[in-house]
C-alpha cells in the first residue's frame, strides 16, 4: 500500500487477515529464536562451561555466544516488525470498516461512488411554492474536513428553489469516503516509515552498535504502534481487573507492551511483579535518556537516583529486588520490593514520609529500610518480602504541616496495595501497611477512604506525628493489629498540635523562625500535629520497644533517633519487631509501655 497516494478502491480490497497472518509469522520467528537462544546458553553454553576447560572450549564458547546474540537480535528484530504489523492490522481495521459502511450507504440510496472518490446521485423530483420541479443528478465532492463546513452544496439553488434531496446525502457520504481513505493513508504512511528502518545490518556480527540500533528502532516502533498499544490498556478499571485483561493477552501481546512500550505497563497496578520488573528495567534507560536531554536541576537530582537504582539492579541481592514502579513526574517516583510480592505470602508496603524524593539519599538510604525489613522478616518466615512505596509527593520542609500529600498520595497507595491483592498467589497472604514519619498519616489517610486499605491486616506506624484517626481501632484493621514504634528522643513524635504551637512551632522544628519544636511545659496533651498521639493510651495500639536513639542537638532539632526504626545495625530490637510483624509473628515482638 505503500508509495502512492492511497485510493478507496485499495483499502476497500485491503485484506487485513493476510497482513494479521504475517504478523503472527514474524511472531514465531522471534518467540523461536528467543528460545534458540535460551537453549544455546543454558543447555550449550552453561554445559561447556561445567564440563570443559581448554583452548579449543573456550574457543566454542566464544561462538555459542556468538550465535546467542544473532539469536537475541533476531529475536528483538522479528518481535518488533511483528508489534508493526500488529498495530497497523488494529488502526486500519477503523477507517476500513467506515468505508466500507459508507459504500453499503451509497449502494442503499442508489449513489455511485466514482474512481476519483466523488459520489454521483440520481435525479430527483420535489414539491416546492412553484410546484413540481425536477432536479439534475450530479455527483459530489468528499473533504477531510470535518461534517457541517462552510462549503456550498453542490448545484447550489436559487432562492425560491428547493434543492435535490440527494445531493446533501451524497456530499455527506463523499465526506465519510474522503476521511476513511485519509486516516488509513495517514496510517500507512506512519507505520510505512517503522517497517523501513527494520532491516539487518549486513553479515552474521551483532554488535554493541547492533544493539544500539534495535534500541533505536524499539524507540521507532514505539512512537508509531503506540496508539495501538494504548487503546487496550483498562486505564479506569480495578487492579483486579487489569490482571484480567493482562492475563487474557497472548505471550506475543503481553512481550509487545513490556518489550516496546514498557511505560505503558510498568506503574500499571494489577499486572504481576514479574512483568512490572522486566518493563520497568526496560523503561529505565529510557528515563535516564529522556531526563540527560531535559537538563535542569531537578532533572539531575532524579538522574543521580535512577542511575543508583540501575546499578543495583545489576548487583544480586537476596532476596532479589523487583522495580514495581519507576516515574519523574512530581518529585520523582520508585516503588521496590525486595522479595517476589506475588509469589510471597507476607507483603509490607512502606510509605516514607517527610524529605523523601527521588535522589540518591533514597537509593542509598530509605531503599535499604526495605531491604532490612525483608531480610529480618525472611527469618521468621521465608515466603516475606518487603517493599518501599514511594508513588506519591512526600512534602518537603515546611510543606510538612499540610495534609495535602497525604490526601493525594492516599488512593494511590490504596490502588497499589489493591494490585497486590489482585496478583498475590496465596489464599491466606498477609500484607502489612507500614507508614513512617508523615507517611503514617498518608497510611492512615488511606485507611479512611471507602473500604479501607485493601488486603491490609497489619498496620505499623513508626516516628509518628499522628494518623488522622484518635483510635487505633479507627485505622481498620481490628484490635490488636496495629503497632506503634516511637523513640523517645525522637522530636516528630513530640511535636505540639496546631493549637498548642501554631504553625510556627513546626516550621521551627525544620529550621525555620525560632519556636518550640516539641512539646513543652503545658503542652502534655496525648494529641501530636495531625492528631491522638499513635503511642498513647488513649489511642489504643501494641506500642513496641524501640532504641530511645540519641538526644537532638541542644534539643533543637537533630533527626538520627526518627531515622534508625529499621535499621539493625542502629536499633536492632526496633528492626527485629517490625520483621516480626511483617512474617506475622507479631506474638513475640517486645513491647513498651504506653506513654
Amino acid at each position: 500500500m505503500t508509495g502512492a497516494a492511497l485510493t478507496w478502491q485499495q483499502l476497500r480490497d485491503l485484506n487485513l487477515s493476510e497482513v494479521e497472518d504475517a504478523g503472527d509469522g514474524w511472531s514465531e520467528v522471534s518467540s523461536r529464536a528467543g528460545s534458540d537462544r535460551d537453549a544455546t546458553d543454558s543447555a550449550m553454553s552453561a554445559k561447556l562451561r561445567e564440563t570443559q576447560e581448554s583452548e579449543s572450549s573456550r574457543a566454542a564458547l566464544g561462538r555459542l555466544e556468538r550465535l546467542s546474540r544473532n539469536f537475541q537480535y533476531v529475536h528483538a528484530e522479528a518481535g518488533l516488525i511483528s508489534t508493526t504489523l500488529n498495530g497497523l492490522t488494529t488502526e486500519l481495521a477503523t477507517p476500513k470498516k467506515q468505508l466500507t459502511q459508507a459504500l453499503q450507504d451509497a449502494a442503499d440510496l442508489g449513489f455511485t461512488v466514482q474512481q476519483d472518490g466523488s459520489v454521483r446521485y440520481p435525479a430527483a423530483t420535489t414539491e416546492g411554492l412553484l410546484g413540481a420541479q425536477d432536479h439534475l443528478g450530479g455527483s459530489a465532492n468528499g473533504t477531510t474536513r470535518l461534517p457541517l463546513d462552510p462549503r456550498p452544496s453542490p448545484a447550489a439553488p436559487g432562492p425560491l428553489s428547493i434543492p435535490n434531496p440527494n445531493a446533501a446525502e451524497a456530499r455527506a457520504i463523499a465526506d465519510r469516503v474522503a476521511r476513511a481513505v485519509g486516516s488509513a493513508g495517514e496510517i500507512d504512511a506512519r507505520y510505512a516509515r517503522a517497517l523501513r528502518k527494520l532491516k539487518a545490518a549486513k553479515g552474521l556480527d551483532v554488535t554493541t552498535a547492533t544493539f544500539a540500533d534495535v534500541a533505536r528502532d524499539t524507540a521507532a516502533v514505539r512512537d508509531t504502534a503506540r496508539r495501538y498499544l494504548e487503546q487496550g490498556i483498562p486505564e479506569n478499571k480495578s487492579p483486579a481487573e487489569r490482571k484480567a485483561w493482562w492475563d487474557a493477552l497472548s505471550e506475543e501481546q503481553q512481550r509487545e507492551y513490556i518489550d516496546v512500550a514498557p511505560d505503558l505497563v510498568g506503574y500499571l497496578d494489577g499486572i504481576p511483579a514479574v512483568a512490572r520488573d522486566e518493563a520497568n528495567r526496560n523503561y529505565l534507560p529510557l528515563l535516564i535518556d529522556e531526563l540527560e536531554r531535559e537538563g535542569g536541576g531537578g532533572a539531575e537530582t532524579k538522574l543521580a537516583a535512577l542511575r543508583g537504582i540501575e546499578q543495583k539492579l545489576s548487583e544480586p541481592t537476596r532476596p532479589p529486588m523487583y522495580l514495581l514502579g519507576i516515574g519523574a513526574e512530581g518529585n520523582g517516583r520508585a516503588i521496590v520490593s525486595y522479595g517476589n510480592p506475588d509469589t510471597s505470602r507476607n507483603v509490607s508496603a512502606y510509605v516514607p514520609g517527610l524529605s523523601n524524593r527521588l535522589d540518591e539519599e533514597f537509593v542509598n538510604g530509605t531503599m535499604k529500610r526495605a531491604l532490612d525489613t525483608a531480610k529480618g522478616a525472611k527469618k521468621y518466615d521465608e515466603s516475606s518480602a518487603a517493599i518501599i512505596w514511594l508513588g506519591y509527593d512526600a512534602p518537603l520542609s515546611a510543606d510538612v504541616a499540610s495534609e495535602s500529600s497525604a490526601k493525594k498520595g492516599a488512593p494511590l497507595y490504596n490502588s497499589f496495595m489493591s494490585g497486590l491483592v489482585a496478583t498475590n498467589e496465596h489464599k491466606d497472604s498477609h500484607f502489612t501497611a507500614i507508614g513512617h514519619s508523615y507517611g503514617s498519616l498518608t497510611v492512615g489517610t488511606a485507611s479512611q477512604r471507602d473500604g479501607g486499605i485493601p488486603g491490609v491486616d497489619d498496620i505499623i506506624l513508626v516516628g509518628s506525628p499522628g494518623t488522622g484517626v484518635s483510635k487505633a481501632e479507627d485505622l481498620g484493621v481490628g484490635e490488636g493489629h496495629v503497632f506503634v514504634g516511637a523513640a523517645e528522643n525522637d522530636p516528630v513524635t513530640h511535636l505540639p498540635t496546631k493549637q498548642e504551637a501554631g504553625v510556627g512551632a513546626l516550621a521551627a522544628n525544620f529550621g525555620l523562625p525560632p519556636g518550640p519544636v516539641t512539646k513543652g511545659v503545658g503542652f502534655q496533651s496525648e494529641d501530636l500535629y495531625f492528631g491522638k498521639d499513635p503511642a498513647s493510651k488513649a489511642f489504643g495500639a501494641t506500642r513496641f520497644q524501640v532504641d530511645n536513639g540519641p538526644r537532638p542537638v541542644f534539643d533543637l532539632g537533630g533527626f538520627d533517633a526518627h531515622s534508625q526504626y529499621f535499621t539493625p545495625e542502629r536499633d536492632a530490637i526496633s528492626a527485629d519487631n517490625i520483621a516480626r510483624i511483617v512474617a506475622g509473628k507479631a506474638e513475640g515482638i517486645k513491647g513498651e509501655a504506653w506513654r
